[in-house]
């Protein structure tokens, strides 16, 4: 893992290396996802906490197509259709 030293200016701003965010895909600036984990911050991207949150679903759903997205609203429809 590659770490910098960097400082935390007193509006709460840091600057993140070219090439961490070359890394990741933030080559003009992008949205990211800040996340406090214990007494640790961490900085994903959007795109990458998607992925890793579809990647979860097909973990847990697999392929069946009554856990598609698609299914849970043609549900919801139902039960308001019900009501």
């Amino acid at each position: 893992m590659n770490a910098i030293h960097g400082r935390v200016s007193t509006s709460g701003r840091i600057s993140l290396p070219a090439e961490f965010r070359k890394a990741v895909g933030l080559h003009d600036g992008g949205d990211v996802v800040v996340e406090l984990a214990g007494d640790e911050i961490r900085i994903r991207t959007v795109d990458a906490v998607i992925a890793r949150a579809q990647e979860l679903s097909r973990r847990i759903l697999g392929d069946r197509p009554e856990g598609s997205v698609q299914a849970f609203l043609d549900e919801r429809k139902r039960e308001a259709e019900r009501e």
